[in-house]
């Protein structure tokens, strides 16, 4: 199996190019079919188009048109490529996927059809026609080695391509998801080595890596004390395209279409409303008719619903793109005053406001991410299975305790309850100290108190942006069950755990 190595252009991205050679190389006879899917801006249409390359394959980047436009547009695009003095003639889609097949009779051969829903949209039978010329021993499958990918930006359309009943379901042979960087890799895309400017960054931006590009021209804070400005020049400016990209994300997506409902809902939630009672009391509906809005929402991949890891049946939801916190919390109460560019106002009467509603939640997910991806095992007692925020009751006390980390284990060979490896206490503005660890061991305690959790072995997080007391530090030290983390250790490499930023 030829090897296709990864351009030096593309950042990162090492496990989805792996998997993306590996199915363009396939050498085995008959054609497949994989689907790539992902969120706008996350460089999907350049691993494809590189991969496309790379082997020689062939590459077809689809727009908003009708049928027979886009017939034509795929026909002259097929013409180029196989050197015919013209245009190939399309009668319809079921010539033309046969004809994308025969690009592979010789050799295998990586065909991409990028933006594959808007083809769909015009030819709402184009899945079925696939789904039959992808039949097993049809003639024009089995003598093909064309390897098929289809790759699209709408998540719920993507997301349903191989689901329940659909068409293609069970044609696949990959089905890759392009997410954004994860917080260290986006540290590394910006440039940035700080940890606490690390942090800043990705609860604007996230790890989407055209924001760097494109949307602010490589314009990255140079240190700590150029943040503000940055902001200011990068984000809350009118004349960048980053500014307004929050109201696209949602106007963009087809599924999306009372976007005022769908504002007011992550509105919401970024203010801290994460249950749909919650939700509903801000909006002013009832909770039973949010069911739809907050489907089509986390279809979208714009809202996650997450488990209460110690309260079974409750849930609470999270905005996955940082940007639309942001843009929630302290653009959108603003906006007429940033569209007169009062940007520094604007900013600085919005500090408190971004330390609660983006830095603090930004940072607890951050904290998270690191105890499940990142975090050595021997650290927190074990490999990390299940990581989220719970809601601990006293029943001696009626009152409810909030845990901003549980970081649940592997369930064990036989009968019994799953480890509870840390419960933690995550603030971004608070430096933290021994009453925060008493009131940890004190959770502690009733967590042992209860059947169907395992808390023999349960350690105590502690993670602070501001650090620690001198006194949590020297106790802490002669405690193997005790764990603090700062921004040092969030973004140390695996190499250099101990001694904190390693950029």
């Amino acid at each position: 199996m030829r090897e296709l190595a990864k351009p030096a252009g593309i950042f990162d991205r090492d496990v989805e190019w792996t998997e993306l050679a590996r199915f363009a190389a396939d050498e085995r006879p008959g054609a497949t079919l994989g689907v790539v899917s992902g969120r706008r801006r996350q460089g999907k249409t350049l691993l494809l188009y590189e991969l496309a390359r790379a082997g020689g394959g062939f590459y077809f980047g689809a727009t908003e048109a009708t049928a027979v436009e886009s017939l034509r547009r795929l026909g002259e695009a097929l013409g180029n490529y196989t050197g015919a003095p013209g245009p190939v003639h399309l009668p319809d889609w079921a010539a033309a996927v046969d004809a994308l097949l025969a690009l592979g009779r010789d050799r295998p051969v990586t065909v991409v059809i990028d933006e594959f829903p808007y083809l769909v949209r015009a030819a709402r039978d184009l899945p079925s026609i696939i789904q039959y010329a992808l039949t097993p021993g049809r003639p024009e499958r089995t003598a093909s080695r064309a390897r098929l990918l289809l790759c699209g930006s709408a998540l719920s359309f993507m997301g349903g391509l191989l689901a329940g009943s659909a068409p293609l379901r069970g044609r696949a042979g990959l089905e890759l998801p392009v997410q954004p960087l994860d917080y260290r890799a986006a540290a590394a895309f910006w440039g940035v080595d700080d940890p606490l400017l690390a942090v800043k960054v990705f609860s604007i931006v996230g790890g989407t890596p055209a924001y760097r590009r494109e949307y602010v021209q490589d314009d990255a804070p140079s240190g700590p004390a150029d943040f503000d400005a940055w902001v200011v020049r990068a984000v809350l400016n009118p004349a960048r395209p980053l500014f307004r990209e929050a109201r696209y994300l949602l106007a963009e997506d087809p599924d999306l279409r009372d976007t005022a409902l769908y504002h007011s809902v992550l509105a919401a939630v970024a203010e801290g409303n994460a249950s749909r009672g919650g939700i509903a009391g801000y909006i002013g509906r009832k909770a039973t008719d949010l069911q739809h809005p907050l489907t089509v929402l986390e279809d979208a991949g714009l809202l996650v619903r997450e488990p209460d890891l110690l309260r079974s049946g409750r849930s609470s939801y999270r905005i996955t793109e940082p940007l639309i916190s942001f843009y929630q919390a302290v653009m959108r109460p603003a906006w007429t005053a940033l569209e007169q560019r009062r940007g520094q106002e604007v900013w600085r009467r919005s500090q408190r406001r971004y330390a609660s509603a983006v830095l603090g939640p930004r940072f607890e997910e951050i904290v998270r991410q690191w105890a499940v991806r990142f975090a050595d095992p021997d650290v927190l007692g074990g490999p990390v299975a299940e990581v989220g925020a719970a809601t601990l009751t006293d029943p001696a006390s009626r009152t409810s305790h909030e845990l901003d980390l549980v970081a649940v284990g592997e369930p064990p060979m036989g009968d019994g309850p799953r480890p509870l490896l840390a419960i933690g206490e995550v603030k971004w503005g608070r430096r933290l100290g021994l009453p925060d660890l008493e009131r940890l061991g004190r959770l502690r305690e009733l967590l042992l108190q209860r059947s169907g959790v395992n808390a023999t072995g349960t350690r105590l997080l502690l993670a602070s942006a501001e650090g620690f007391t001198d006194e949590l530090v020297e106790d802490a030290s002669a405690r193997p069950d005790v764990v603090l983390v700062d921004p040092g250790v969030l973004y140390a490499s695996s190499a250099d755990r101990t001694a904190g930023w390693s950029g």
